[in-house]
């Protein structure tokens, strides 16, 4: 299962939201280094952050979201996707010749 969360974040950044941005990384590296986490993105006004999930449930999203850092500073919407595309980043191929 797939689904794409969007989060609003607070107007206003609290100094507790700021302390917790690293933890919040390091928790965003990690689901997307288990394959949980296809996409993240930031807006440039910071006003929003966009993910997408891939799950076994929708319980198992709730947990993760819920479990992240940042998420009781912010508003979320949660939507099933019927398919997530993405183009797979460019990597450079290394040439013996």
């Amino acid at each position: 299962m797939q689904f794409m969360v969007d989060f609003t974040m607070p107007k206003e950044l609290p100094d507790e939201f700021v302390g917790l941005i690293p933890r919040q990384r390091s928790a965003v590296n990690k689901l997307m280094n288990d394959g949980k986490l296809l996409n993240y993105a930031l807006a440039l006004e910071h006003g929003k952050l966009w993910a997408v999930f891939s799950v076994e449930s929708e319980s198992e999203l709730l947990d993760i979201v819920y479990g992240l850092p940042l998420t009781e500073f912010m508003k979320v919407r949660i939507s099933e996707l019927t398919f997530f595309n993405a183009q797979q980043p460019f990597r450079a191929t290394f040439s013996v010749n």
